[in-house]
């Protein structure tokens, strides 16, 4: 079991996060502060909240482009609610982006299904969508921090056992997730349909409702993760987190979710999360511009993508040698 660790994605990240970490550590010491690194992984929890969406979206051989546009969406829905109705409970606000959310995700995942649309499509053009609508909604006006209800604005930076509650959702999150991947029929299927999709066919799955479900799953998390950002930064307009989705891809790849499907695992989807949280953490302390971090982002993806394209080849050479051995 070590052993097979070891050689794993996930042991190779966390040596290259711990790494990145010393290096970082070599010049400027409280970075390593354990506050501080509590401070990286909540900056980090949005992201990681996403990734593990788009992580259970690609092991069935789709892609999501527009979490970023639920997420903005979503989150100036609720900022809106906010401001006519200040006194709504928070626990009807987050119902109601995990709701909203999973709705926009059920769009992608009908279209993707039902209409056979390739999903970069599909999820390019309700990106653009999303963001109209934005604009539609808010006639392109910002909500401020000063037209938000203190408890709207409180909640992901409450501590709770010395840990903001925006750290506790990414947590929850993350249990969750390893559950249902690992422990449910629904989860087995991500990876069936991701990984073999004729086979799972014979075994009695329907590749398109599996796929339905990632997107609105993924939808859910994307509307979940748009209260958190409004809420946390006190303010939502047309553009916010815009690109972000090229994050929450490189995250996935970096940990190791193969683009080709049914490879993957939530570990690696949050470990591949907190490698770009790091490195946009270090950003300022090394005195380098954060407008690197996309450029930065990008050739993670194209080198993450041809060392799982090699892996996988490998594997490939190895079976055909068996294979060829047994004749």
């Amino acid at each position: 079991m070590i052993r097979r660790f070891l050689r794993s994605r996930e042991a190779v990240l966390s040596g290259a996060i711990l790494l990145l970490i010393a290096l970082i550590a070599l010049r400027f010491p409280a970075f390593v502060a354990p506050q501080n690194l509590a401070n990286v992984f909540n900056d980090t929890s949005p992201l990681m909240i996403l990734a593990i969406g788009q992580m259970i979206v690609i092991l069935t051989k789709c892609i999501d482009l527009s979490v970023a546009a639920n997420l903005a969406l979503t989150g100036m829905v609720v900022s809106l609610l906010n401001i006519a109705a200040p006194d709504l409970p928070l626990v009807f606000t987050v119902l109601l982006a995990l709701s909203l959310g999973a709705l926009l995700g059920m769009v992608n995942g009908v279209l993707v299904w039902k209409l056979n649309i390739p999903p970069i499509v599909v999820t390019l053009g309700t990106m653009t969508i999303y963001r109209g609508i934005i604009f539609l909604i808010s006639e392109g006006k910002w909500v401020n921090a000063h037209e938000m209800s203190p408890a709207f604005k409180a909640l992901p930076r409450q501590i709770f056992l010395g840990f903001p509650m925006l750290s506790w959702f990414a947590l929850v999150v993350i249990v969750i997730a390893v559950v249902v991947m690992n422990r449910t029929t629904l989860g087995r299927a991500f990876f069936a349909v991701g990984g073999n999709p004729h086979a799972a066919v014979y075994t009695g799955l329907n590749v398109g409702r599996t796929q339905f479900w990632a997107f609105t799953i993924s939808g859910a998390l994307a509307g979940l993760t748009g209260y958190l950002w409004v809420s946390r930064y006190a303010v939502a307009y047309v553009d916010i987190a815009g690109g972000f989705e090229l994050d929450v891809v490189a995250a996935c790849v970096i940990g190791g979710i193969s683009i080709a499907g049914g490879i993957g695992s939530v570990g690696g989807a949050v470990l591949g999360a907190l490698f770009l949280g790091v490195i946009k953490n270090a950003l300022p302390v090394i005195n380098i511009s954060p407008f690197w971090q996309l450029a930065i982002s990008g050739a993670a993806i194209i080198i993450a993508v041809a060392l799982n394209s090699r892996a996988n080849k490998t594997r490939g050479r190895i079976i055909l040698k068996r294979k060829e051995a047994e004749a």
